[in-house]
């Protein structure tokens, strides 16, 4: 009778085990490691901020309203007086002066408009850190010669849906959008609003204000997109 085989011994493979804890420590880390990434990120407008509205010099007062909390620029098209459609967001990387009115835009918000180009002007080699917006909130009509004079003098304008505006450009309770000069920062967000009426002792003190908005921001923010 042959003799039966011998049964192999049978091969153990022992696996590292996972350390107890080590799914948790890896799942704080990733977190930590995001909340830096959006801190560097948000860091330098804190910053712009901090020194606008706290570090001024004494007896300084800010003559602009400070939106609370700040509005995020909507994922939301705007189109421009071709039709064309553009986002909103494509806005961002620069200093915004924006003005909200009817694409009719009577005597008043013509002037409003002039005091924004004037605004823009004003700021010497500052200038091209900022872009002068009109943000029509309706489907009127805008006179062929109001929008060639806006187009040669570097304005944007676009149609808006009026509830997309509302929600990026508020205005306080009891007011119109059209009462006000809102300040857009680099990154979409709208921190700031003027009266929208200004006699030559109130624009001064807007001037004031956004130059030294911009001395603030100057570390983070250069001029053109």
């Amino acid at each position: 009778m042959s003799r039966p085989q011998s049964d192999e011994a049978l091969g153990l493979v022992v696996h590292t085990l996972p350390t107890p804890g080590a799914s948790a420590r890896s799942a704080v880390s990733g977190r930590l490691k995001l909340l830096a990434v959006l801190l560097a990120c948000s860091l330098p407008v804190l910053v712009a901020y901090f020194v606008f509205y706290v570090v001024r010099p004494h007896g300084e007062a800010s003559f602009g309203e400070l939106v609370t909390p700040v509005r995020p620029v909507p994922e939301a098209p705007g189109y421009d007086l071709d039709g064309t459609k553009v986002a909103l967001s494509s806005l961002k990387a620069q200093w915004l002066l924006v003005k909200v009115d009817g694409g009719a835009c009577v005597k008043d918000c013509q002037k409003q408009l002039t005091v924004l180009r004037q605004f823009r002007l004003m700021l010497g080699k500052d200038m091209g850190r900022i872009d002068w917006l009109w943000l029509i909130n309706d489907r009127a009509p805008v006179s062929p010669t109001l929008a060639a004079g806006l187009k040669h003098d570097d304005a944007t304008v676009l149609r808006v849906d009026a509830d997309t505006l509302v929600a990026w450009l508020p205005a306080p309770a009891g007011k119109a959008q059209q009462d006000f000069i809102y300040v857009v920062d680099p990154m979409g967000n709208t921190m700031m609003r003027f009266p929208a009426r200004l006699d030559s002792a109130a624009a001064a003190k807007a001037k004031r204000d956004l130059e030294h908005l911009l001395r603030a921001s100057l570390t983070w923010d250069s001029p053109g997109r």
